[in-house]
């Protein structure tokens, strides 16, 4: 059987190897070994499904009806493939392969109809990822993954919770795309939107990003123009994502309008000058057509007097005119010292912004009272895995 294995999946890994050299990347840090051990098809393409179908001794259609389970039906163990014959189900189970979904350890729902979801990844440790339902003045539902791209984060941004409780390891590609079809599940409705802004610094972790965005793309059947990668900034990324030229909003926390209180906030931007984040965002803007936004988090009596919004203005005009400043009130976490500024606060920045001809929204608040607002995403097992007695 282990010959078995080793030239069932050599052509396999083949064309995995090649879909990954086209890649460019910034170093990541590993996964932990026990990534090695198991194989997952969820993240797959349908070429690969069928390489692998014909790689197992199967018709070439019996790798479009595993990428049917996976991605349709989105079954979630491999002896749910009722359609597949008992013997392929059996020698890719023995070969290390797993569908690779995860359970829901917790949901928490919150007044709006937000939901928060805990999964438990395969090593106990568990992620955050919130579906957000909105309903147009038509009555349509557009319903937002926001998902994680890292067990924590390494960054440490002030404001921030995810930073707070540690940082454990990059997400693999299944991982990511799981959480989409988990809100699907749920919400028993159809992704529409997915925004890379849930736990993790994505730029840190941009094979998997890419990946798992090709995945909900292709497979998944989620438009481009419909998903945000966000990022506070890791040099020479920016570059490496334009040079794909995918057709997704790239948004940039800024949270400052000067490189001195940026560093107060987002302490690793110390590395990243703001006039070298900005010089990458118009590169961005140059290669992919798309209009940059601007995250920018409103901290009461740090960053929101109206010489920030003089400031900011200012410093976007230099860059051109193909930006958009999307405006956050800050959102209490456990252990800040940080405030929400009032309302009238909120709208005079905006105003200020706006009569310096930018465009400016301010972020609906969404799913506060289950702590599944922006910068609230925490657990306490980000950095240890959950203990078998807790499971």
């Amino acid at each position: 059987m282990a010959t078995l294995q080793h030239v069932c999946s050599a052509p396999l890994a083949r064309a995995m190897r090649a879909r990954a050299s086209s890649i460019v990347v910034a170093p990541t840090v590993l996964s932990p070994p026990h990534a090695a051990k198991s194989r997952f098809l969820l993240g797959l393409s349908e070429p690969e499904l069928r390489q692998l179908a014909i790689d197992f001794g199967q018709q070439s259609y019996r790798g479009k009806q595993l990428h049917d389970l996976l991605y349709k039906t989105k079954a979630k163990e491999i002896q749910d493939f009722s359609h597949l014959p008992q013997a392929f189900r059996d020698e890719l189970r023995e070969a290390g392969w797993k569908v690779g979904r995860s359970p829901v350890h917790r949901a928490v729902t919150a007044a709006d109809g937000t939901i928060k979801m805990l999964i438990k990844l395969e090593d106990n440790r568990l992620i955050e990822t919130v579906g957000i339902p909105v309903e147009d003045d038509k009555g349509s539902l557009r319903l937002t993954a926001c998902v994680s791209s890292q067990v924590g984060c390494p960054l440490r941004c002030s404001f921030c919770a995810t930073g707070k409780g540690g940082y454990s390891r990059n997400l693999q590609p299944h991982e990511i795309v799981e959480q989409v079809l988990a809100i699907e599940e749920v919400f028993k409705h159809r992704v529409t939107n997915v925004v890379f802004m849930g736990m993790g610094e994505p730029m840190l972790n941009l094979r998997s990003v890419l990946e798992a965005h090709r995945c909900l793309n292709k497979d998944v059947k989620i438009g481009q123009r419909m998903m945000t990668i966000s990022t506070v900034g890791v040099p020479n990324t920016i570059k490496m994502l334009a040079s794909h030229k995918l057709q997704s909003t790239l948004a940039v926390s800024l949270h400052a309008p000067n490189q001195k209180l940026r560093e107060t906030i987002v302490p690793s931007a110390k590395s990243y000058p703001l006039d070298a984040l900005m010089a990458d965002c118009m590169d961005y803007f140059l290669q992919t057509g798309r209009r940059v936004s601007f995250e920018y988090t409103l901290l009461a009596g740090i960053n929101d007097g109206s010489e920030h919004a003089v400031e900011l203005a200012e410093m976007l005009h230099e860059c051109g005119h193909n930006y958009h400043v999307n405006l956050i009130p800050f959102n209490p976490i456990e252990g800040s010292e940080y405030r929400r500024p009032y309302k009238k606060a909120v709208m005079a920045f905006a105003a200020a912004l706006e009569k310096r001809r930018v465009t400016v929204t301010v972020r609906q608040t969404r799913g506060l009272d289950a702590s599944a607002a922006c910068g609230q995403l925490r657990n306490d097992f980000q950095k240890s895995p959950l203990l078998e007695s807790s499971i």
